[in-house]
């Protein structure tokens, strides 16, 4: 589950980094990177993504409302 919400925040991060460069300086970086808007490719990508905003939004439902990005740890202390 932890994976899962790194490589879906990884992805709509990235979404959001190319609407971005898409609304402030006209620059499409998924299709650029794979030559045109409606390649195989980009449609893949946008795919993920959109799939990876999907799980974002329903992880929490899932989990009781957390959001877990980093495994449980526990913490041990030592006797000196």
């Amino acid at each position: 589950m932890v994976i899962a919400n790194l490589i879906s925040y990884i992805l709509v991060l990235t979404g959001a980094l190319n609407w971005g460069l898409y609304g402030i300086f006209n620059f499409n970086l998924v299709s650029a990177i794979f030559t045109g808007p409606r390649t195989i490719g980009a449609i893949v990508v946008y795919s993920l993504i959109a799939v990876a905003a999907i799980w974002l939004i329903i992880s929490p439902i899932i989990t009781s409302g957390a959001l877990k990005l980093m495994g449980n740890r526990e913490v041990r202390k030592e006797h000196s």
